[in-house]
């Protein structure tokens, strides 16, 4: 008897959420109401609450519901005993753009976040929930990259840090924008050759550095020539 109405809890918590998430989608986030979301559920308001404390805890627990498994992914690559940590995280950023273009909840969900909640009021405290996560993400990519770094799979040149912020950057850019228009690039097909394109930016960083300074130095030596030969038309 414990285990059914176990069962029924949370058979009951998963309908709101996916109440949540087609109501949120239709309507926005602001203009949705629990009791929306309950008569969309088919359950009371009371419900609601004994599963969730306000909108705010509904909101955070349907976006963990599609973060959290890929959270798990990028934890897992930034571990000190993955033996390919680049390989590692472009299984992640792949996995997370061709999940998007794939998953029709991870699309409401996504889509919600990015395009449909204004983070004022009542929602205020949800933004710091998500720039928690993505916090998260970066300090893990950033792990994952110098261990990279550490294997020789990137140059020492290369800024963990920043570049864990740009590839959260292209990641969020490209669902952002796709959503809003799948005509934008055919993300499942193209998903890994865009993070195969950042990811050979970072390997080339070291190549591209050496050419850079042999410039700079071409250009001092030129200054030191033009120098010299001033000063002996001079004398």
């Amino acid at each position: 008897m414990a285990r059914r109405t176990k069962d029924e809890a949370e058979e009951t918590r998963s309908r709101i959420l996916d109440a949540a998430e087609r109501v949120f989608s239709e309507r926005g986030v602001s203009r949705t109401s629990l009791e929306d979301i309950a008569q969309a559920a088919g359950v009371t308001r009371g419900a609601i609450y004994w599963h969730f404390r306000d909108k705010r805890d509904l909101f955070a627990a349907m976006v963990a519901r599609v973060t959290l498994p890929m959270e798990a992914m990028v934890a897992a690559s930034s571990e000190e005993s993955v033996a390919d940590p680049i390989a590692s995280l472009r299984a992640c950023a792949v996995s997370a753009l061709k999940r998007t273009a794939t998953d029709a909840q991870a699309q409401r969900v996504f889509d919600v976040v990015t395009h449909k909640c204004e983070y004022l009021g009542e929602m205020a405290g949800v933004n710091n929930r998500i720039s928690a996560l993505q916090k998260g993400c970066v300090d893990r990519s950033e792990q994952a990259i110098r261990n990279a770094i550490k294997r020789g799979q990137l140059p020492a040149s290369v800024n963990a840090r920043l570049a864990a912020i740009a590839l959260d950057s292209l990641l969020y850019g490209l669902i952002s924008s796709w959503l809003a228009n799948p005509a934008y690039l055919p993300l499942e097909r193209q998903a890994g050759a865009m993070i195969d394109l950042f990811l050979e930016g970072l390997k080339g960083q070291g190549a591209r550095r050496p050419g850079r300074v042999q410039a700079s130095r071409a250009r001092r030596g030129a200054g030191r020539a033009s120098a010299r030969r001033g000063h002996t038309a001079a004398t």
